[in-house]
């Protein structure tokens, strides 16, 4: 049988037609740079093997979704994994402000938020006007979606800069201001940039990884050996990133380079490179001097994005810090010899513009309606005297009208710390800490007592909230419910589990990419 062979352009029209979605050629280049696919032709001319890449398209789409509905069982609702969708869409807007681990995707909170009905969603649960909460605010996803849709929306949150993050999203601006603002401080610390060695050393240091990586990690052919376990990745990457430490150590000593901060006290001065430190408090100075509240906040979460991106860290371990890197190193995730940063200039300018666009984009989706997330415990907050005190007239619908219903995602147990993820802005801020009011946190575990107390401490969040609810309110809690702890948390406040939704998790942060599903539970009252 003779092999066919077609191009980049023809393979994405092709896997596009088979998926019934957009795959772009950048998606099929990424295949071929990163050996998943073969490259073939000559000459400039790539050509791939038409039969590998549909044997690729199917096992990943199609065996996928019959091995993980076996792993999971058949309760599995597939049409909720949202796998249709591309990343650009599952964060689509402000929803990518700012990196936030554990938040859930736009779409699912639409599905259970708009008026839409299928097989699987029989009734419609909230309408336009309607006042919609969610006690674990986050980073403010369920705030965005409902004001998309025409919804009320209003949030709690014990950490001040998940308070921050969730608000910014939502906050009108004065687009001309923030540009102005922002065009000043990318003069300035290109200015303070060039005055340093940095520049001219991470120049001279680019050129040197460029031609040691083209000679001994040569793309795509370096990667394709790689999964096809004809190079020991571990060993060769560790013989050639111990050879270039060669040439690292006499730039840094040729350009007088200095690494370590003068004390390694705090987060900053540990996760990041001395030149870098000078730059994130050089900005966060300027930011202090902007006069408009609003354009301050969405520029401090600009600055507060691009420090996390600038951790002196290697690329792979930038969702789980492990060591400070300091030096050149072989990096897993790409496959060559990486650096760390010694500025933040680049993801500065980056992040600008691309809040700047976000921004606008949602300007033009979203509704005029209210919301706003509140700094606070969800176990005891008066939310009716908290919107008091900053929107009176809200307030007044709010008590005639009451919250139609819950949309959120609790803490799991023991599975993560949230003031940690976010530790390089409460140290750079300023801001105070609660890590003690925290539900479920990694540090208490997942034994016995912590699972007492996270039973009570969402029991208490949702008899709190239930004082501000209509009779007829609808809640839907999302959850990875390994421990069967949800039901005997709806008996303790009084409400009932009228269904169940389980949802597979196909786009994972963590590196973990296992079969891997939560639920969504459906509470009404009893």
């Amino acid at each position: 049988m003779q092999t066919e062979y077609i191009t980049i352009k023809e393979a994405s029209q092709l896997i596009s037609l088979e998926l019934k979605r957009k795959v772009t050629t950048s998606n099929i280049a990424y295949l071929i740079n990163y050996g998943r696919i073969t490259k073939h032709g000559e000459n400039g001319d790539t050509v791939i093997n038409k039969k590998e890449l549909l044997d690729y398209y199917n096992s990943y789409y199609g065996d996928r979704a019959l091995n993980w509905k076996t792993k999971l069982g058949e309760g599995i609702d597939w049409h909720l994994s949202f796998e249709n969708y591309k990343e650009t869409e599952t964060t689509k807007h402000v929803h990518r402000l700012h990196p936030y681990k554990g938040k859930f995707i736009p779409q699912l909170v639409e599905y259970f938020l708009d008026d839409h009905l299928d097989e699987f969603k029989s009734e419609k649960y909230f309408n336009n006007g309607d006042i919609i909460l969610d006690p674990f605010c986050g980073s403010g996803t369920t705030l965005v979606q409902a004001n998309e849709l025409g919804i009320h929306g209003i949030g709690i949150d014990i950490s001040a800069f998940n308070a921050l993050i969730s608000n910014v999203k939502v906050a009108s601006y004065e687009l001309t201001d923030i540009q102005n603002e922002i065009h000043k401080i990318n003069l300035a610390l290109s200015n303070f940039v060039l005055n340093s060695n940095c520049l001219k050393f991470e120049k001279v240091l680019l050129d040197e990884l460029s031609i040691f990586n083209q000679k001994y990690f040569p793309s795509p052919e370096y990667k394709r050996k790689t999964r096809l376990g004809e190079i020991n990745e571990n060993q060769y990457g560790v013989k050639r990133a111990n050879e270039f430490l060669v040439i690292y150590n006499r730039l840094i000593a040729e350009y007088k380079i200095e690494l370590l901060n003068e004390n390694n006290n705090g987060f900053l001065n540990k996760w990041y490179l001395k030149h870098v430190r000078k730059e994130i408090d050089f900005v966060f100075d300027m930011i202090k001097k902007i006069n408009n509240p609003s354009t301050k906040k969405i520029v401090t979460i600009i600055l507060s994005r691009t420090i996390r991106s600038c951790r002196a860290t290697t690329h792979s371990d930038l969702a789980t810090l492990l060591e400070p890197v300091r030096t050149t190193y072989y990096c897993s995730k790409h496959g060559k010899i990486c650096k760390p940063l010694f500025s933040i200039l680049s993801w500065w300018a980056r992040y600008s513009k691309d809040t700047l666009k976000r921004i606008s984009e949602f300007n033009s989706l979203r509704s005029n309606t209210y919301q706003h997330c509140f700094k606070g415990d969800s176990r005891t907050l008066d939310l009716q005297n908290s919107v008091k005190k900053v929107n009176p007239e809200f307030s007044t619908k709010l008590e005639k009208q009451k919250i139609k219903g819950i949309f959120s995602s609790p803490p799991y147990v023991g599975l993560i710390n949230y003031h940690e993820q976010h530790e390089y802005a409460y140290d750079l801020f300023g801001f105070e800490r609660n890590d003690q009011f925290e539900i479920g946190p990694l540090f208490k575990g997942q034994g016995k007592t912590a699972k007492e107390a996270y039973v009570d401490g969402i029991s208490e969040v949702l008899n709190n909230c239930k004082r501000f609810l209509n009779n007829d309110y609808h809640v839907f809690l999302v959850a990875n419910d390994k421990y069967n702890l949800y039901p005997i948390i709806a008996e303790r406040v009084g409400m009932t589990i009228v269904k169940q939704f389980k949802r597979p998790v196909l786009n994972r942060t963590e590196k973990d990419k296992g079969a891997y599903s939560e639920s969504i539970f459906h509470l009404r009252n009893k």
